[in-house]
């Protein structure tokens, strides 16, 4: 905490300023998108003289390999959109369910977990909620538990491989894990963690599960352009894995995974790609540079220090001890400012308190299953709640909290427990 009168000014006004912007994100006052509030934030850092210009920029060169792994993954995402993968895979599930919900729920939540694993939580909380809910509908049943199972598998599952979910590549800030050594970590957690939300969501939702229903709709086909993009999406995701697996670049093997995908789907034909260009949702990419600036500013102002502090602090607790009260700090902390800002603060966390391995890992548990307990918590999430809103579904803050409170902590300890396993 600064002594002197400037800096004990500039200390309060940056954290006004910042916890500002973050409200403003979350809750989007007059529908102004998310990525305004953030630039307009870091420029007001500068301007207000919060915040030298060349650290500003230092902090937005720094998310320079998540920008590029955003929008090739979001390019590959676009292009299942476009060609009707995410129609089929919903149609599929409707076909091989045989009028069962339960049958329903399981497949439609397996195809999450594939989903989240190769194109990361966002594809499934965006693009596929909208096509399993164009499905549901014509059955005349409650769409809700499959909403639901959306959603949190998009959290649930993001961790299975590096790729699934981009904070994974901010924890780590750049020192992602090669991939034998991720899933050696991370395999059984992550399969802990998503069977546990699938036994609490299902528990939940088992009544309204119950009545048969309406086979109401027929299997889809894959067009020839459909199936391309299946197949391109499925050589990007093999090359991003070999790339992870020879500890290569992430970013720049996502963009340029995205890329080579496009032209194998587009050929010779330049409307493919400009559609698919001009639908992706570029305004992503400022908001995170926005991020990354905002959470530099709290660095500098104490945001790290007491981070730091309550890692070395950890450390010296029993492991599972330790490491659940890291988990669920860094968890409860990312609802109340978003999983993306938490996961900058707590990688630069580990790096000032030199913590372990286990205690990085234990970091990133938090950020990724911690925001099943709100719709603040991520990025997906808040994409999820929008995308519903544009299909004339409302699901109220308090009813996701409630279906939060029953799947997010035994989720997030039943995972912490086996990361312990692991590591013992």
């Amino acid at each position: 905490m600064p002594t002197h009168p400037a800096q004990i000014a500039v200390w309060i006004s940056t954290w006004i300023l910042c916890i500002l912007v973050f409200v403003l994100i979350l809750w989007r006052p007059r529908r102004v998108p998310e990525y305004a509030w953030a630039v307009t934030g870091a420029i007001l850092l500068v301007v207000f003289r919060l915040m030298p210009l060349g650290e500003a920029w230092t902090a937005v060169r720094a998310g320079a390999n998540v920008y590029l792994f955003l929008a090739g993954m979001m390019l590959l995402a676009e292009l299942a959109r476009q060609h009707g993968v995410f129609d089929w895979l919903a149609a599929l599930a409707m076909e091989h369910a045989r009028g069962s919900q339960t049958r329903l729920f399981v497949l439609v939540y397996g195809i999450g977990i594939v989903v989240t694993s190769l194109l990361s939580n966002d594809a499934t909380a965006v693009l596929l909620t909208p096509a399993v809910l164009a499905v549901i509908r014509r059955t005349k049943t409650s769409p809700l538990p499959y909403l639901f199972a959306c959603a949190l598998i998009a959290n649930a599952a993001s961790f299975v491989l590096p790729i699934s979910n981009p904070a994974n590549l901010v924890v780590f800030d750049g020192q992602l894990p090669a991939l034998g050594e991720w899933l050696r970590i991370f395999w059984l957690p992550a399969a802990a963690a998503i069977g546990m939300t699938f036994l609490l969501l299902w528990w939940h939702s088992r009544k309204d599960l119950r009545p048969p229903m309406q086979d109401g709709v027929r299997p889809a086909s894959l067009n020839p352009m459909g199936r391309r993009a299946g197949l391109g999406i499925l050589l990007a995701a093999g090359a991003l894995l070999t790339t992870s697996g020879l500890e290569g670049p992430v970013g720049p093997a996502a963009f340029v995974a995205g890329i080579l995908a496009m032209l194998f789907v587009a050929g010779k034909q330049g409307r493919v790609m400009i559609a698919a260009l001009r639908h992706i949702s570029w305004s992503v990419i400022p908001l995170v540079a926005g991020l990354f600036v905002l959470v530099a500013a709290l660095r500098g102002v104490g945001a790290l220090a007491i981070s730091a502090y309550a890692l070395k602090t950890a450390a010296t607790w029993p492991p599972i001890a330790g490491l659940s009260s890291v988990a669920f700090g860094f968890g409860i902390a990312a609802n109340a400012i978003n999983n993306l800002p938490m996961g900058l603060i707590g990688a630069a966390a580990v790096q000032a308190a030199r913590g372990t391995r286990v205690m990085h890992a234990a970091v990133l548990l938090g950020i990724n299953l911690g925001p099943n307990l709100s719709v603040t918590g991520s990025l997906a999430t808040i994409l999820w709640l929008i995308a519903l809103r544009r299909e004339k579904i409302e699901v109220s803050a308090w009813h996701f909290l409630r279906v939060g409170v029953l799947v997010m902590p035994p989720t997030l300890l039943i995972a912490v427990l086996a990361l312990a396993l692991m590591h013992h």
